[in-house]
Formats: structure tokens, C-alpha cells, sequence
């Protein structure tokens, strides 16, 4: 079973994120991806305003329907925002400035520009008021996802049982530093076996030691691996864009915003977080094909292949 990627802002020189992708950038990056051994993804998108992201949501709908490849290679959509936690460190990468509260006259919007493609949203609870758009979300059978975010612990059960299924690459989107007790990471593994939980295993996102301790936790029976790739992913160090916003690449190849270290995407690719799987944290096969092709999957509704 080919392994599918809930989380990818570009690749190989295509930014999903930007007003200016063209047909030809994201032909290639779908060919890129398929080379590498990727069944499909979530295009994701991430903070804009509402109009900047139905933009970009119906540019890609558009290229999707125009090239058998992309059809192919994008199964659907990740929104990731702008109904996130605007602080410093929660917003990580995301435009503050673009975050609102989530409302379902916005989500309408977005879910029409999107065609009925989109898969996961992810959204900050504490910025959802009663969980309205959660709850409307799910009813339109969309993953909702908790990412960016820091909801107290009767929020984030509030919203689970409003919906809310998932964890949006745990251990991130929040700042370097933490309480050490009662933090969204603790609160989030606490409540583990109500969620799907995603991770980056890349190293730098979540060190390995992190990661074996989380997994110990929630266990591999709910866990998925994503690459949250950016257009740099397998370009090399340099210079590149995300959204329209600067991000260098160091020679270890970890994104971040100039002058910041919050990290901003990753340039891993499925490839390479197979090998991470196997050499750093010890998977078997069966394991490995757990968090890459079976969960990933079942978190967003999708059959598994017989």
C-alpha cells in the first residue's frame, strides 16, 4: 500500500501556498512526488484572508481537473487556518495579522471554494466559539484537526466531543518553550485515544528521544507521520518562499523564517521519513505502514485498498 501524505504546502520548487503556482510548477511537483513513491496528498494551504485562500483553494481545483497527474497525486485539501492562535510561537509560520475567529459564514466559503475537496481543517478550539464551525465542519464530513493552538484541557475535550478528531503535527505550533506540566502537548497525549495524532519525523520538528516518548503514549494505533513539506523540499539550502513570506533553508535542510527559530514547514520527503522510521525509532514494516498508508487513511475517511 503506497504511503499518503496529509500534509504538503509544496515541493520540488512548487509552492502550493502561492498566488503565483503555475500548471507547470505543480505538474512537476506532482511528478516529483509520485517518483517518490507517494500515493497521494492534501495540498494545504495555510493562513490568508479568506479571499487570499479561495484563491488559492479554486487555482488548485482548476489545475486538478486540467492534469490527469495532479488529479492523481492531490486527493484533496489540508486548510490549515486562519482560525488559528494568533500569539507569538502558537502562530509559528502563519501570517498573525490573517487570523480571525472561526465562524461558519467563512468556512462556507472556503469548503465552496475548495469544490468538496477539502479533507482536514485545521483550527485553534479556543478561537472556535461554542465549537460552532467544528461541530458544522464535521457535519460536512470534514477531519477537523486542533493545530496552532493552546485550549485548556476542558476546551480540547469540549471540542472533541463536538468533533474534533485530530492533532495537527504534535509537539509543533507552539513556542520553543513551555510549562512544563500543563501544556497543549501534555493535554493533547492525555486525551490520545480520542485523536488521530500527527508528528513530523524529521529530527528537527521533534527529536527522535521526544518522538519515542510521545509514541509511547498514544501509541502507533492513532499515530500518522506527514512531511509538512514546503517548495524546498529536495532543492537544498537557500532561499525560498512560503505563502509569499521568505524561509531559509540551513545545511541540515530546516526551514525557518529569517530571524526567527520557530520552524516554517519541513524539506522532508516520505523517503526520507521512512528511513527516519526505521534507522531512528526502530519500525518494522508492518509498523511503518501503519502511520503511512493504513492511519492516514482512516483519519480522513479514505478505504483502504484491498
Amino acid at each position: 500500500m503506497l504511503p499518503i501524505d496529509l500534509q504538503v504546502n509544496g515541493y520540488a520548487g512548487a509552492d502550493f501556498c502561492s498566488h503565483d503556482l503555475t500548471l507547470e510548477q505543480c505538474q512537476h511537483a506532482c511528478a516529483e512526488l509520485a517518483g517518490d513513491g507517494v500515493g497521494g496528498i492534501l495540498a494545504t494551504v495555510i493562513t490568508d484572508t479568506i479571499e487570499g485562500l479561495s484563491r488559492k483553494l479554486e487555482k488548485l481545483v482548476a489545475f486538478r481537473e486540467a492534469d490527469p497527474i495532479i488529479r492523481e497525486v492531490i486527493l484533496g485539501f489540508h486548510i490549515e487556518g486562519p482560525f488559528l492562535n494568533a500569539a507569538p510561537g502558537y502562530i509559528g509560520a502563519h501570517p498573525p495579522e490573517c487570523v480571525k475567529p472561526a465562524n461558519v459564514d467563512d468556512a462556507k466559503r472556503l469548503l465552496e471554494a475548495a469544490h468538496g475537496l477539502t479533507r482536514i481543517v485545521t483550527l485553534a478550539p479556543e478561537n472556535d466559539p461554542g465549537f460552532a464551525t467544528t461541530d458544522f465542519l464535521v457535519g460536512e464530513g470534514i477531519t477537523v484537526s486542533a493545530g496552532h493552538c493552546d485550549p485548556s484541557f476542558d476546551q480540547l475535550r469540549g471540542a472533541i466531543d463536538a468533533g474534533l478528531s485530530m492533532v495537527t503535527h504534535l509537539g509543533n505550533g507552539c513556542p520553543v518553550e513551555l510549562p512544563r506540566h500543563d501544556n497543549f502537548i501534555q493535554r493533547a497525549l492525555s486525551l490520545s485515544d480520542r485523536l488521530w495524532i500527527g508528528y513530523i519525523p524529521d529530527g528537527a520538528h521533534v527529536p527522535f528521544f521526544a518522538l519515542k516518548n510521545y509514541l509511547a503514549i498514544s501509541g502507533i494505533e492513532r499515530a500518522f507521520m506527514v512531511t509538512d513539506a514546503i517548495s524546498a523540499a529536495k532543492l537544498g539550502p537557500g532561499r525560498y518562499e512560503l505563502s509569499g513570506a521568505p524561509v531559509e533553508i540551513d545545511e541540515n535542510g530546516v526551514a525557518r523564517r529569517p530571524g526567527s527559530p520557530n520552524l516554517a514547514g519541513s524539506t522532508i520527503t516520505l523517503p526520507g521519513i521512512r528511513r527516519h522510521l526505521a534507522e531512528s525509532l526502530g519500525f518494522d514494516e508492518t509498523e511503518i505502514e501503519t502511520v503511512l498508508s493504513r492511519n492516514p487513511r482512516t483519519a480522513i475517511g479514505l478505504p483502504i485498498p484491498a
